[in-house]
């Protein structure tokens, strides 16, 4: 079997996705040193309020423009923010089967210390990981030695080399941003990692999909989510010429 690798930017309790693209890994990269967009899912995410979703918003200290995300830290107030958003999701998955260990676990996280965002978000993934029972090795991107700026697509396949594997995955809506054929001619697989269509009750109102892994923890059991881990296909990219770069 291949020796795989992945990265993604460090997200606050992201989608179940996530989680499967770091189980299904052999070493996988937070890419903390990736620079921060504003409005992304890397200090938001959405969970269920009412059967309906909301948007949850961790907020951030001003910073520049084009500050990497280890450059950014949580607001100053934050421990209130914290206490706001532990008591929406108490409220709001209060009849959830899992809901005391959860939000047991969620507490854990969310008062941490940690006020750098990039650190904050390692210790909440390495705490769902715990949870989880993943065990896959997670290196941090401004420790493997890189240059700061370089081409997307170099950055991913200079840190799959670095981590001697055979085959880089990433999620399957980039795959608009990668040609399997440069990563061919490093010697090297892509694949992409398509969840599986997935649904499970949810206070026995209709089904809403891709909300934060906090949602799937609260109505799932840990064993029926390790199931879940599981439930995806890689799939082949997309030959794109015109990102090959002679």
């Amino acid at each position: 079997m291949l020796r795989t690798a992945a990265m993604m930017q460090p997200y606050l309790f992201p989608y179940l996705g996530y989680f499967q693209l770091i189980a299904h890994s052999d070493a996988f990269v937070l890419g903390d040193d990736l620079q921060y967009v504003k409005a992304s899912w890397i200090n938001r995410n959405r969970v269920l309020v009412k059967g309906q979703p909301k948007l949850i918003t961790f907020p951030l200290r001003k910073g520049g423009q084009f500050d990497p995300i280890n450059q950014r830290w949580l607001c100053e107030d934050f421990p209130h923010e914290a206490q706001k958003l532990l008591r929406t999701l108490e409220f709001a998955y209060a009849r959830a089967p899992y809901h005391d260990e959860v939000i047991a676990l969620i507490r854990k996280i969310l008062t941490h210390p940690e006020r750098n965002l990039a650190r904050f978000i390692e210790h909440s993934i390495r705490c769902i990981c715990s949870y989880l029972q993943i065990t896959t090795p997670i290196h941090i991107g401004s420790e493997m030695g890189l240059p700061a700026r370089m081409d997307k697509q170099e950055r991913v396949i200079s840190l799959t080399k670095k981590l001697d594997a055979e085959r880089y995955i990433n999620p399957i809506g980039g795959m608009a941003l990668y040609c399997p054929a440069l990563f061919r001619a490093y010697g090297l697989s892509l694949r992409f990692l398509r969840m599986d269509d997935l649904s499970y009750p949810q206070f026995g109102q209709p089904f809403v999909p891709a909300l934060s892994i906090i949602d799937v923890l609260m109505f799932n059991s840990r064993n029926d989510v390790q199931g879940l881990l599981k439930r995806f296909s890689l799939v082949e990219g997309i030959e794109q010429q015109a990102a090959l770069q002679a």
